[in-house]
């Protein structure tokens, strides 16, 4: 499976990188979450895909915990049907643990992206039929603190070589999926597909990133999902 290639080139690669501080931690979930992640690929990571969705990187109580985009541990337990083994990162913040399907803390991005997909389009099959979901930055980034470091936030000697490595493998992805729409989730996943797609004959949209930390996002994030995609026209069950 070209997926599976390509996601394994990637943590290869990320591995041998080194970040500096203010970055204390750096969870590798393709790493530890190997299994999961897996069955991700497996079940719903099949080509052609009409619309690639791509977000900035793990939250700490979803990817982070299960392998999976966006992974609210429910969501990916109860609907999307996996629960694999999780191991522990190398180096674990006393205050983030990683507790894989046994984490009781729920990722409000993954609850709110998932639940618009699953209200949308009822069954996981549904909508991995058309659409598949791929983070940019494979990596979660916490400083001494716990608190979460954005992949756009690091230093420029570490984001360079980052943005290489993830550079190269979001454009075999989408290759291999063939989609005619990319979409990033959030501005930053935006700006990264615009600059290595900006070749490849196909349209670039931008979804507003469901975080709770942006306000808007708090204002009935699905209607804002829902008139993204009309006026993208994508047809959306």
């Amino acid at each position: 499976m070209e997926l599976e290639r390509i996601t394994q080139a990637l943590c290869r690669a990320v591995k041998r990188l080194r970040f500096s501080p203010p970055v204390s931690y750096v969870y590798n979930p393709l790493e530890y979450a190997w299994k999961p992640h897996a069955r991700y690929l497996q079940l719903y990571g099949r080509p052609p895909k009409e619309v690639v969705l791509v977000g900035m990187n793990p939250g700490p109580f979803g990817m982070a915990q299960t392998g999976v985009p966006f992974g609210e541990v429910t969501i990916v337990r109860d609907w999307l049907g996996i629960s694999d083994e999780v191991a522990k990162p190398k180096s674990e913040h006393p205050r983030r643990p990683v507790e894989g399907f046994n984490c009781r803390r729920s990722e409000v991005s993954g609850r709110r992206f998932w639940g618009w997909v699953k209200g949308r389009f009822g069954t996981p099959e549904r909508f991995f039929a058309r659409f598949y979901v791929y983070n940019y930055c494979p990596l979660l980034f916490m400083d001494e603190a716990g608190r979460n470091l954005t992949p756009d936030r690091l230093p420029v000697a570490d984001r360079d070589p980052l943005f290489l490595v993830c550079d190269r493998a979001l454009r075999q992805v989408v290759e291999d999926m063939r989609p005619s729409l990319v979409v990033g989730v959030g501005g930053f996943a935006e700006g990264r597909a615009r600059k290595v797609l900006h070749d490849l004959n196909l349209r670039i949209g931008c979804l507003l990133h469901p975080s709770p930390a942006n306000p808007h996002a708090n204002r009935d994030w699905d209607r804002i999902a829902d008139r993204v995609f009309e006026e993208l026209r994508v047809r959306i069950p």
